[in-house]
């Protein structure tokens, strides 16, 4: 088979690359130039584990190519997928330009039967926009050519997409007719042989189950947290606490860890867009706004704890910040907690010293000089006041609490994801603080 990706950020890239390692010829289109160019060179635009050495090889053998040009491709292939990019409005809603414009030039050069596949994440009825904007563009041409739109959503969890994509839980496929199912399901069978894991639904159920999705996974992070709050409060450990409701098989361990709130490019703007859906049809989404209004409270709580544990002055005060991104495995810092921690800390007043593994380029372009970049974990902590930990990557687990106590000025350390144990910090010499409770009573 032979098809078009357009869009080359996380998703198409991920998609486009996954289906070229398993023979399908792949053209990935992008009207950014500059990224084309980049990714024949081999340059990728992301960092996601395993996909530049898969780039590399697909786009060598053949497979994999990339182009500006839709329409120059577009009559050589079956299925077009469309995954550009739907940043919010103002509003909340999600921004359709990009997807429709997709449509509108597919329906201002296509010469024979295609399958448009929407990848994008996008508001329940925007297939049948797609549908209408490539009708639209034929009757401008008084030309008749049969086509089918259909709703592909993807799964893909930064820092683990190949695994997700290569190997998928299952595959939700948004479909109108006969044609489009069959071409979806061999498009997919070789992802699924050993078991057949394609969900084929009608368009609307498929666009919504995304967006569904990611809401109940955002609100069992905010439940989480909210619980969290509460112990610190009446004095319950929210680990036990967690780990006693997580046995329930009704309710289940997974994302059900207390932290400093879920940022990314998925949770915040799909749970935004599912509200404003949900308004523009005079619904009310009530538990989704509390999600909401508990993430934004959340992503403060660390700067409250150290705030607090100094008296409500920081100026002056060093803060050491382990992790970036939003989650580990990622350089993608959009909505991130420690941008929040950070700016709430420059506020204060107090200086800051930051590392990550792989978000500090990103870091860099985002904050620019405002913070000081260190060389690694332990060189942010040189003379600082306080360390806090954001994002939980592999190499903060266990790191050398005597060495950090000889650099801290003070040892304290505030821990965002409640990935330390509380009597070793103690018996260590700290002063230690994690969400839901700590070493010290303090104010909320």
């Amino acid at each position: 088979m032979k098809i078009a990706i357009v869009g080359t950020g996380y998703v198409g890239l991920v998609t486009g690359t996954c289906f070229s390692e398993m023979g399908t010829e792949v053209h990935c289109i992008d009207i950014n130039e500059e990224k084309i160019e980049k990714l024949k060179q081999g340059i990728i635009p992301i960092y996601e584990p395993g996909l530049e050495e898969m780039v590399l090889r697909n786009h060598q053998a053949g497979r994999l190519n990339f182009s500006t040009n839709l329409p120059e491709i577009l009559n050589d292939v079956e299925v077009v997928f469309s995954a550009v990019g739907t940043p919010p409005d103002e509003d909340g809603s999600a921004d359709l330009t990009y997807v429709l414009e997709v449509a509108r030039t597919i329906g201002r050069n296509m010469n024979k039967y295609i399958l448009v596949v929407t990848k994008s994440t996008v508001p329940v009825g925007t297939a049948l926009l797609v549908k209408a904007a490539i009708q639209d563009e034929l009757d401008k041409r008084g030309v008749q050519i049969p086509f089918d739109v259909a709703s592909n959503p993807e799964f893909l969890k930064e820092g683990a997409a190949i695994d997700d994509f290569m190997h998928p839980d299952r595959v939700v496929v948004g479909v109108e007719s006969e044609t489009a199912k069959q071409l979806m399901d061999k498009l997919y069978k070789p992802f699924i042989l050993n078991n057949y894991r394609i969900i084929f639904t009608d368009i609307p159920s498929a666009e919504m189950i995304k967006y569904a999705a990611n809401a109940m996974l955002a609100t069992r992070i905010s439940f989480m947290n909210d619980i969290a709050n509460l112990c610190e409060i009446v004095g319950a450990d929210p680990t036990m606490v967690r780990k006693g409701i997580g046995s329930d098989a009704r309710i289940g361990t997974k994302f059900l860890y207390p932290g400093c709130g879920y940022g990314g490019s998925c949770f915040p703007k799909d749970v935004k867009a599912l509200i404003k859906t949900a308004e523009l049809k005079g619904y009310s989404m009530h538990v989704l706004k509390a999600v909401e209004d508990v993430n934004e409270y959340q992503k403060n709580r660390l700067f409250e704890k150290i705030s607090a544990y100094f008296g409500g002055n920081l100026k002056g005060k060093t803060v050491a910040v382990w992790g970036l991104a939003f989650k580990p495995k990622t350089d993608d810092m959009r909505e991130a907690p420690a941008l929040e921690l950070i700016n709430s800390l420059l506020a204060a007043g107090a200086q800051v010293r930051v590392y990550d593994p792989v978000a500090m380029h990103e870091a860099k372009r985002i904050v620019g000089d405002k913070v000081f970049y260190a060389k690694d974990a332990y060189d942010t902590a040189i003379e600082a006041d306080a360390l806090a930990l954001v994002t939980e990557w592999n190499e903060f687990r266990m790191p050398s609490w005597s060495a950090l106590k000889r650099l801290l000025k003070t040892p304290v350390v505030f821990d965002g994801r409640n990935l330390y144990n509380k009597i070793e910090l103690q018996d260590a010499g700290f002063d230690y603080f994690f969400i839901g409770g700590g070493t010290r009573n303090l104010e909320i």
